[in-house]
């Protein structure tokens, strides 16, 4: 199977309400009860809401065999917003591609610090990336208190970052 990353498109809305939603529903089960996911996610996938969403955000999905599997966004400033993969298809990677290729666009924007809101499931994620935990949280979400992680990486020049032989 063939990964390839391209840039986030509004219309792709459709594909980031769909990883998102399993994401949440079936891949943060281990970190969240029913209720906090059903806060966190709905009941079912409010499309419009993604259509707005995703209009203002810049990032990418991961498309394997004509399937987006994941994406990640930003907006602006340098606050990643988004970041999911489908739970079929985590552990391969593919977060780390996507993360990689954030990094790499906010750098060619000039910012030099990216921040997350990351969640019980994600934070270990983006530790091993290098981020950091500046502070926890607790949101309310339909009247449901959710745990989460303020997070920050600084961005240094590409140059200064690890080289890997392998991608």
């Amino acid at each position: 199977m063939t990964l390839t990353l391209r840039p986030l498109r509004a219309e792709d809305y459709r594909d980031a309400a769909r990883i998102f939603f399993c994401a949440v529903h079936d891949g943060t089960r281990h970190a969240y009860t029913l209720q906090e996911r059903r806060a966190w996610a709905g009941d079912s996938i409010d499309l419009p809401r993604w259509q707005t969403r995703l209009a203002s955000l810049t990032g990418f999905v991961a498309v394997e065999n004509a399937e987006p599997v994941g994406f990640m966004a930003m907006i602006p400033d340098g606050h990643l917003d988004l970041a999911f993969v489908l739970p079929s298809c985590a552990g391969r990677g593919i977060g780390r591609a996507l993360l990689d290729a954030v990094e790499a666009r906010a750098r060619a924007l000039g910012l030099g610090r990216l921040t997350t809101h990351a969640s019980l499931a994600a934070r270990p994620f983006f530790a091993r990336q290098g981020w950091r935990v500046m502070s926890e949280e607790t949101v309310l979400r339909a009247g449901v208190s959710l745990r989460r992680f303020a997070m920050d990486r600084q961005l240094g020049d590409a140059r200064d970052q690890p080289c890997d032989i392998r991608r």
